[in-house]
């Protein structure tokens, strides 16, 4: 196989569609976010790319026993309620920082091909702590694209995401603004220490407003619900063990 291959799956004509990407990142907001976009708009999408590259995990997917290899998929939605989408997700990242700016061109390749022009990149921003409003917080490739996305209520704050961002969600802003695509990274607050499908569901809310489509959320809510659960055990643990700390009468030692 060559270092980069893109299978053409199918072909469609698409209305001035939008890139919208969501690889596997912190609480994995941006994979659930548009996992959740083409489990709604299951009976609009097609999958129209497959990108191989050796800078992916050396492994494949095995369902009912049958394998695929590692790859990024990029499915095409037309005739939704708002505009037509590019679709980006997949199950891993590029292990190298060359492999991140080779994907990246790759998928703005492709987004070129289908007449994109707009690029949105969805992922989560760590607080550290578990939370309970959930904020998103926003970076753009060009000062023009603020005004709509403060008035759909993103943040932007100084200095914040301390760091920039990594990975594909960063390079799309990077080299996206370089070969004149408009683009805008969201970012759903989480914890960062579990899969966080409340995050992923304000970055889509966003999303909605700013692109003029309509979800329902009964699943991503169910998940969250299970999340949830899982929440409050780690809490009940947390708590039991701050009861079992020993006190200073506990550590005196009489012999």
């Amino acid at each position: 196989m060559d270092e980069l291959e893109i299978d053409a799956v199918a072909e469609v004509e698409l209305d001035d569609p939008v890139l919208v990407e969501g690889l596997p990142g912190v609480g994995h907001v941006g994979t659930l976010a548009v996992e959740h976009l083409l489990e709604e708009l299951e009976g609009e999408s097609t999958l129209v790319r497959r990108i191989y590259s050796r800078e992916f995990p050396p492994q494949v997917s095995v369902e009912d026993g049958v394998s695929e290899l590692t790859c990024a998929e990029i499915h095409a939605v037309e005739g939704s309620d708002g505009r037509d989408l590019l679709l980006l997700t997949g199950d891993h990242q590029a292990q190298s920082n060359d492999g991140h700016y080779t994907l990246t061109d790759a998928f703005l390749d492709v987004a070129e091909e289908f007449g994109a022009s707009e690029v949105y990149a969805l992922g989560g921003v760590p607080t550290g702590e578990l939370i309970d409003e959930y904020a998103v917080v926003g970076a753009v490739s060009d000062e023009s694209l603020l005004e709509r996305l403060e008035d759909a209520g993103v943040e932007f704050r100084e200095d914040e995401p301390a760091g920039g961002i990594v990975g594909v969600s960063g390079l799309l802003l990077g080299l996206g603004e370089r070969r004149g695509f408009e683009a805008s990274c969201l970012m759903g607050e989480t914890s960062g220490y579990l899969v966080d499908p409340k995050s992923a569901r304000a970055v889509l809310e966003v999303l909605e407003d700013v692109l003029g489509f309509d979800l329902e959320y009964e699943s991503l809510d169910e998940r969250a619900d299970e999340m949830e659960e899982v929440i409050g055990k780690i809490q009940e643990m947390e708590q039991q063990q701050q009861m079992d700390v020993p006190t200073d009468d506990d550590l005196r030692y009489i012999g």
